[in-house]
């Protein structure tokens, strides 16, 4: 065997997905791609905002020397000090420079957060459905994924978390808004989670980490507000990314934070800078860097993706689909009317709509559409997605 063993584990439990895009790629290909109806990727469709790309302009046009040379592993000071100021209006709670680290995205927040609190054999307990790479972000640092389920409409069932703690929990990882269901924990489930959280931990004589993964934070519906996760439990790391709100996923950008009220913040600091650095990431990009300090609280504009939500919404409604609708986030996950949501999902290519079964996200019996779409293509789908329900009544 040329690869590693786990790897072609993990590329074997999701050829399938794989095998999706390919078949989306020949759809394209075969009936043009403007009469496929693609909902499979939570790629921005909107263009980032007008300030971003005047403040990334006005950046490369100014020269500094040493402006693309490496700074501290955690990131520049004065772009921390940016991040760290906002985040203490947005978390409710006072951080400085120091509790921050710039990182590579969302993704590279949580492997930096794993490589640095995970000894092997050590569990992450996350609530399903969940991002499908969870699993392999525990395994990369030696971590052992263990998956409870929400409740129907997706919020934490405390309960399932509580039996699944053991003497190796080293954290629980939550995502809000929800990828793939859009869910938004509300701040008395976070409390209580807290509550549990720590006397599992005095109990265990063991620090039990909160992990929240939070790029969708500012896409929110309905004048919902996110709860702050630092204002529910002490011991809890932030993670999040600029790629959603700005719509700049490949420009790798997010940050890391830790709770000042953390027990041991310090040694989580320099263990995440030293994790930051030997993952290979170094530090996130010098660039981009300097782009955000200035957009602290700038964004996309949201209605757009509110509109799109409900036009989704409406229309599956119209066509028999049973679904929660999404808190935030720009994603759906219905129900499908069969047990089988690979099947269905095949169902849906066949009149050129791509969606992913929910099997990839730890939640079989739906599957998940993107409406980061234009609104054309939610609306020329509604004919197709109602003679794909009715061939399942």
């Amino acid at each position: 065997m040329s690869i590693a063993k786990n790897i072609e584990i993990i590329i074997s439990k999701t050829s399938w997905i794989r095998k999706m895009f390919e078949e989306g790629a020949r759809l394209k290909a075969e009936h043009g791609a403007e009469n496929v109806f693609d909902f499979s990727l939570g790629n921005p469709n909107i263009e980032p905002p007008e300030v971003f790309k005047k403040t990334l302009q006005e950046i490369v046009n100014t020269s500094v020397d040493g402006m693309h040379g490496y700074m501290p592993n955690a990131g520049y000071p004065p772009v921390r000090a940016k991040v760290a100021e906002y985040l203490s209006e947005e978390q409710h709670t006072f951080l400085t420079a120091n509790e921050i680290i710039m990182t590579c995205g969302a993704a590279g927040a949580l492997n930096t957060i794993l490589k640095a609190i995970l000894d092997s054999g050590d569990e992450v307990i996350a609530p399903t459905p969940c991002f499908v790479e969870y699993g392999a972000y525990c395994a990369n640092h030696g971590g052992v994924f263990k998956t409870v389920p929400t409740k129907p409409d997706f919020t934490l069932d405390i309960d399932a978390i509580s039996e699944a703690i053991t003497d190796k929990t080293k954290a629980v990882l939550i995502n809000f808004p929800n990828n793939p269901t859009g869910q938004i924990y509300t701040e008395d489930n976070l409390k209580a989670l807290g509550t549990l959280l720590k006397d599992a931990g005095q109990k265990l004589k063991r620090t039990i980490y909160l992990l929240s993964d939070e790029p969708y934070r500012k896409i929110i519906y309905d004048g919902i507000k996110a709860p702050s996760i630092f204002s529910c439990y002490p011991d809890s790391i932030l993670a999040t990314s600029y790629s959603k709100d700005l719509s700049i996923p490949g420009e790798r950008i997010g940050f890391l934070a830790v709770n000042p009220q953390a027990e041991f913040k310090d040694d989580l600091i320099n263990a995440m800078t030293l994790t930051n650095r030997i993952l290979g990431y170094v530090n996130a990009p010098a660039l981009m860097q300097r782009v955000i300090a200035s957009l602290q609280g700038k964004s996309v504009d949201m209605s757009l993706y509110a509109r799109k939500r409900d036009l989704l919404c409406d229309g599956l409604s119209d066509c028999g689909y049973t679904f929660t609708k999404p808190a935030g986030a720009f994603y759906l996950f219905p129900q499908t009317p069969i047990p089988d949501d690979v099947k269905f999902v095949q169902a849906l290519q066949e009149e050129l709509i791509l969606g992913v079964p929910g099997s990839g996200f730890y939640g079989p019996g739906h599957f998940r559409l993107a409406f980061c779409v234009p609104d054309e293509t939610i609306i020329n789908a509604m004919p197709a997605f109602k003679r794909v329900m009715d061939r399942f009544k």
